[in-house]
């Protein structure tokens, strides 16, 4: 089922919606049926002390009452009765009823009234005993509630009884009813109001996860290029941005891997041309002796000197790859120590000597400053050193000069190697490194194209900075730099 999350939002919303009114609800209907009995007892209250106040004056203006209260007073009870709505008695000091209001009361007999209620004598028990107004209510919230109030008749200073108000409160019920309809109706216009709200809000919400859902069938798909388009300052946001950020990642983790690819197949049809053509001198040469074709003592020792320079040739072409091969998995532990940079530079010059004099290249070496101890690999730095020395002697011809400069700064060392033979073109430059890449020159037609790949595998393990520039158009120049 589609828009799940949607429908579901909207349902939490307006169900919290509803069960928030039903609780406003019961909560205004009782505030409101408490507020309603509060007026109303208030005002029977200041009914019932003006009713004692004109009572204790009907003691002065009446004959009959000069000793006590009598039935008299009856008259002015019913006229407070229908005034009021309520209903009315006197009682003395003793409880004893002498007046009441209702017509058919004083219509009995000698105007003798009936006994107060049950729930009366009470009221006006504490009235008279206490010198106070005294009010009760009697009833629940879902039954009409009564509610009386009793004031104690004071004259000459003297309490000559207590006159009695009740009256039963019809009319809070169906007010209380009136408020809880009004409250309804607007409750159900609120629902409506904000179910119209929550679809709205539902959907801002739910409608950049359809877009991140779209973006992330795109991406299962293989499209690393597809964008969610959500800009938002939230944790959809977020998710979004994160979203994107991987598409990204994916899209370059992709090219990455057509490039790696790429690499892999110019490697296997690199490796492959580098064996073929020496296994197939070398099998040619066995075939043309076994076969009797040369039988020459001459020929066959230049076929066996071939067949060893070719044999030469696969073990160093095999040394390389194990070399290459095992500095680039970082599992492989190469041996650290501390050393001194000087005495690797000059064990590469010894060794590299040799083969400048047998080409007529001179190397000039210079050195600047002391101390050059580091912490290193002493076999791979001299490899690194004799492979970068050895390209610049072979590219260098008879009478050209190789200039090799040890610096010592405050926190690194550099050495420079600078040649004057074979001018690189700036195409090449992001390329030496790469394997099997060979300079097209005369000078490099025996070259394999692993020996820069090594030197920079061995430079990253030790965090030797390489830079390669031409020498003022009259050769290369490498340098390196050794963070102390």
């Amino acid at each position: 089922m589609k828009n799940k999350i949607l429908f579901r939002l909207i349902s939490y919303f307006v169900t919290s919606f509803v069960i928030f009114a039903i609780v406003i609800g019961i909560v205004f209907s009782a505030l409101f049926s408490k507020h309603n009995m509060d007026v109303h007892i208030a005002d029977l209250e200041r009914r019932t002390v003006n009713a004692a106040g004109n009572l204790a004056g009907l003691l002065f203006g009446c004959p009959e009452c000069e000793t006590g209260l009598c039935t008299c007073s009856g008259s002015f009870l019913h006229i407070i009765e229908i005034i009021s709505m309520s209903r009315a008695w006197v009682v003395d000091s003793n409880l004893h009823t002498t007046a009441c209001g209702s017509i058919e009361h004083n219509l009995l007999p000698e105007h003798v009234c009936m006994d107060l209620p049950y729930w009366a004598a009470p009221i006006a028990s504490r009235a008279i005993t206490e010198e106070r107004l005294i009010s009760e209510s009697f009833g629940s919230f879902f039954r009409t509630p009564d509610i009386a109030a009793a004031m104690p008749i004071f004259a000459h200073n003297e309490i000559h009884g207590a006159v009695l108000l009740h009256y039963n409160v019809t009319d809070i019920g169906s007010v209380t009813r009136s408020g809880i309809m009004i409250l309804f109706f607007s409750m159900v216009a609120a629902i409506l109001a904000s179910l119209a709200v929550a679809v709205s809000l539902s959907t801002r919400f739910t409608k950049p996860l359809g877009k991140m859902k779209k973006t992330a069938i795109q991406i299962s798909g293989g499209d690393y290029s597809a964008k969610t388009g959500v800009k938002q300052q939230d944790e959809i946001g977020e998710l979004a941005a994160a979203m994107d950020e991987m598409a990204d990642r994916l899209d370059i983790w992709s090219k990455e891997t057509l490039k790696l690819d790429k690499l892999k197949n110019d490697f296997i049809a690199n490796i492959s041309h580098e064996l073929r053509t020496p296994v197939t001198v070398i099998r040619g040469s066995l075939e043309a002796i076994c076969d009797g074709v040369v039988t020459d003592r001459e020929k066959v020792a230049e076929y066996h000197n071939q067949m060893l320079a070719e044999s030469i040739y696969l073990e160093r072409l095999m040394s390389d790859f194990l070399d290459l091969a095992r500095l680039q998995n970082a599992d492989f532990a190469i041996d650290i120590k501390q050393v001194d940079l000087k005495d690797i530079v000059d064990d590469v010059l010894r060794s590299m000597r040799r083969i400048a004099e047998k080409k007529q290249v001179n190397l000039v070496y210079s050195c600047e400053g002391k101390g050059f101890a580091i912490k290193g690999d002493y076999g791979r730095l001299r490899q690194m050193l004799v492979i970068v020395l050895d390209n610049a002697i072979k590219f260098s011809d008879e009478g050209m000069t190789v200039d090799i400069e040890q610096i010592k700064y405050n926190s690194t060392i550099e050495i420079n190697i600078k040649d004057e033979g074979y001018i690189m073109d700036p195409d090449e430059l992001p390329y030496i490194f790469d394997r099997f890449y060979k300079a097209r020159c005369e000078q490099n037609k025996a070259g394999i194209g692993l020996g820069l790949a090594i030197a920079r595998q061995i430079a990253d393990r030790h965090g030797v900075e390489i830079i390669v520039t031409d020498n003022q158009k009259k050769g290369a120049e490498f340098k390196f730099i050794f963070k102390i």
